[in-house]
């Protein structure tokens, strides 16, 4: 009887995926997106609510994790692309480290009985592990993307139902996992994410993630690999991909800014109930489902920088729309358009991605995609930084006063309608400005 390691090194992709390997590859978008937002969500929630660790040292813990993370990113990147085994060079860190990862998420919110000091020293180890093995299997199932899906037409197709899951997993993530904590408990909840995070993780693993027969020509001109001075050299002098990581950097930091206003707004802006917020982002998430379809088609027909110039401009012309309304309603059909847009930057961002990659690979002989996704995740690591800014800046001028409760002045409504519109609408701009010089015009390489 063949291995299971005998199986997954005799298995190649010589051609253009079929749809149910496309549908497990995408499969892992649920998983990694279900983990990401329930620990962004309620893991300081959790450590300074529930077990009354002191908000300073999560604050410092999640700096750490914050820096650790993006360091991580173009490390694990550049190792991948030098690895070379029988099994390919990004399968093997997946399965390796797919166990490591949802051990070490449910773990985060099983601590045992410890005093403070204890449960801060957990904190930190464990969330290092999850920190780890998440950049190494997510950076690496993002790394392979671009060889399953060779051409825009496959990656327009192909990248469909990944993001579908992904959103998916974003509202379980932030809806689900208050339903489960309220019911079960936080162990519980660890435990029933952590299983379907498992299983969906294995049949994505085992269905979808296939790396192709045989190097690329231009790889195959070159047997030594790449020194790392020449990856960081060759990665930041390269036209197309400077304008395309500080474009994806100013429109997360636009979407990272109106997430974090939206309980603000629904709060304080239109008088509503705190709950209210899952409304609007209901109608964002909702919306960008079938959004990713158009915009699939879209850049089938156009080129990817076509089509992300036109996202984009919807996405800004639609959070604009936030300025108005006095109700939960009327914020919700705001955010039916906003959805719209978001749904074609979550579809066209790493289509776009992968045509550099395809790009540099005709430049220097090397398959780099490991390099590329690990440094612009450290680059839009930087969203986080910037949101958080912009938050302190506009709650601080406008003069918010949690104390007051829901009695802020009147300079409050205008400060967050500014965060929630006008000040994404900025960075979106900026976003729009960086595609357009995008040098890249064809719709493939």
């Amino acid at each position: 009887m063949t291995s299971l390691g005998g199986r997954l090194r005799e298995r190649r992709l010589d051609a253009a995926p079929t749809r149910a390997q496309s549908i497990a590859f995408g499969a892992s978008g649920f998983p990694t997106q279900l983990m990401a937002q329930t620990f962004s969500a309620f893991v300081v929630y959790f450590y300074v609510s529930h077990l009354a660790v002191p908000a300073g040292a999560v604050a410092v813990a999640m700096i750490a994790h914050g820096i650790l993370n993006a360091v991580l990113n173009p490390v694990v990147g550049t190792l991948s692309d030098r690895l070379r085994t029988p099994w390919g060079r990004r399968v093997p860190w997946i399965g390796l480290g797919i166990v490591p990862l949802v051990v070490a998420f449910a773990l985060v919110w099983m601590p045992p009985d410890l005093p403070v000091a204890g449960l801060i020293v957990w904190f930190l180890v464990v969330v290092a592990v999850y920190d780890i093995a998440f950049v190494v299997v997510v950076l690496n199932i993002s790394a392979l993307f671009p060889e399953i899906f060779r051409t825009t037409e496959e990656r327009s197709r192909g990248n469909v139902p990944r993001q579908i899951f992904a959103i998916l997993g974003m509202v379980l993530g932030t809806a689900g996992a208050p339903a489960l904590y309220d019911a079960i408990g936080w162990p519980g909840m660890a435990i029933v994410l952590g299983g379907v995070c498992l299983v969906l993780l294995v049949w994505s693993f085992l269905g979808g993630m296939i790396e192709r027969r045989a190097p690329d020509v231009g790889e195959a001109r070159v047997a030594a690999p790449m020194r790392w001075r020449d990856q960081l050299t060759y990665t930041f002098r390269n036209r197309a991909f400077v304008p395309y990581v500080l474009g994806s950097l100013f429109v997360q930091t636009a979407i990272a800014v109106i997430l974090a206003a939206i309980p603000f707004y629904v709060r304080y802006s239109l008088g509503a109930d705190e709950g209210e917020s899952s409304i609007l982002l209901g109608a964002i998430f909702v919306t960008a489902i079938p959004s990713i379809l158009l915009w699939s088609a879209v850049v089938r027909r156009t080129s990817p920088r076509t089509a992300l110039l036109w996202s984009v401009a919807v996405f800004g012309i639609a959070v604009l729309g936030y300025v108005a309304p006095s109700n939960v309603l009327g914020a919700a059909l705001v955010g039916v358009a906003v959805g719209v847009g978001v749904g074609g930057l979550l579809q066209l961002l790493e289509v776009m991605l992968a045509q550099i990659i395809d790009a540099d690979a005709v430049r220097t002989g090397h398959r780099r995609e490991g390099a590329y996704f690990g440094v612009n995740g450290f680059v839009v690591r930087g969203a986080v930084v910037l949101q958080a800014v912009v938050a302190a800046w506009v709650l601080t001028a406008s003069g918010f006063d949690a104390g007051l409760e829901d009695a802020q002045p009147e300079s409050v409504d205008g400060g967050i309608r500014l965060m929630l519109a006008v000040i994404p609408l900025g960075f979106t701009a900026l976003a729009w400005l960086c595609f357009w010089l995008y040098p890249i015009r064809s719709r493939d390489v």
